[in-house]
């Protein structure tokens, strides 16, 4: 069974783990809420679906919590599952606690720590001390990046017997491959994701401004949603303005970013800190140069000088001067940087690799 906090979830980065499965002989139950994003069904129609009703991401109601754990125990104790596999923080802790209560065994995985640990405070206490019951239950734990699980590690959340680091969800290089450079004369450089401050989008904009006033024929562009659910999500107000300045460009939410990857430049996520960085992968995969934080999962992506370049978190100045030098590279250089990032996405985000990791989890579990 495969638990996450939307199929939106499942659709985007759990395929080619269902996939592994079906190809090794596992019969698969996908269990999440119902969305839109439930095309993945088309195409695997011999997978499952279980719509979960409690699971709401943004419930601090612990009688709602209380719901979960109880719907994913009779969910479980009529499936009878050898193995469940949680993603999100509340699949992870609340499906860990219904796994243990029935006597299944389980995964978690940790896909990224995200605005709890960010942010610390009363919710961020809350969230460990949950972690260090639940995880107590579960066979392996996997992380996405070694930071990650070095500090679960330090901060006694959980013991190093259990916890494994993966690269990532994977990335389809057949899908995300290098195309034709339809724009070798300008400089667009491109940012993809959620709209949260922690994704350092505050310090993309004001670093797009630094370098238009000396650099006017640059562009910013924006690709990405307002996730409403989160408490990092920014402002419709903040949007507006940049956009009526005239510093970025705002293209909305957009289902397939591949010709915007083709038409930029360069990818740039500035986050306070990732599980992986997947907007990056996405980008290399397609041979552009990258630049980033030199944070938890994004540093992972990104060998600074190589393939592109790592910037101090929440620096705006420093990106601006980055995305200038980046400006100065001649177009063999650029060249070059996005072959190497390629190669990287071959060596050790593709999702068969990543798939490949998972079956010899599973197999050793079992």
């Amino acid at each position: 069974m495969i638990i996450a906090n939307t199929t939106w979830n499942i659709q985007n980065f759990r395929l080619n783990i269902i996939q592994m499965l079906l190809d090794n002989g596992f019969e698969v139950t996908t269990v999440a809420p119902n969305d839109e994003f439930m095309e993945y069904l088309k195409d695997f129609p011999q997978v499952k679906h279980i719509s979960l009703k409690y699971l709401s991401r943004k419930s601090l109601n612990p009688l709602t919590d209380l719901s979960l754990i109880l719907e994913l125990g009779q969910i479980y104790k009529r499936i009878q599952p050898d193995v469940t596999i949680h993603y999100t923080i509340k699949p992870n802790i609340y499906g860990s606690i219904a796994a243990y209560r029935t006597g299944h065994k389980c995964i978690s995985v940790v896909t990224g720590l995200g605005y709890t640990f960010i942010h610390n405070g009363l919710i961020g206490f809350i969230s460990k001390m949950l972690y260090r019951i639940a995880l107590k239950t579960n066979q392996k734990v996997i992380f996405e990046n070694n930071d990650d699980r070095l500090l679960f590690i330090d901060q006694k959340i959980m013991t190093a017997n259990k916890a494994i680091s993966v690269k990532g969800c994977g990335i389809d290089t057949h899908h995300f491959s290098p195309r034709e450079i339809l724009n070798p004369d300008k400089d667009i450089f491109l940012f993809i994701g959620r709209l949260l401050y922690d994704k350092g989008i505050r310090e993309y904009v004001r670093a797009a401004e630094i370098v238009k006033k000396k650099h006017p024929h640059a562009q910013f562009w924006i690709a990405g949603n307002i996730d409403e659910e989160n408490p990092a999500a920014i402002t419709r107000r903040d949007l507006d303005q940049w956009i009526r300045k005239g510093v970025i460009e705002y293209k909305g939410f957009v289902h397939d970013v591949r010709d915007l990857i083709q038409q930029s430049s360069c990818v740039v996520l500035p986050s306070y800190r990732e599980a992986i960085a997947r907007a990056l992968q996405e980008g290399m995969a397609m041979g552009k140069p990258v630049i980033s934080t030199d944070v938890a999962g994004c540093r992972e992506a990104v060998d600074d000088g190589k393939n592109g370049f790592l910037v101090p978190v929440r620096d705006a100045v420093a990106l601006s001067k980055s995305m200038t030098n980046f400006m100065s590279l001649n177009q063999d250089r650029r060249k070059e940087m996005g072959e190497n990032g390629r190669a990287k996405v071959l060596g050790q985000f593709d999702e068969r690799i990543i798939a490949e990791d998972y079956r010899k989890i599973i197999e050793d579990i079992l």
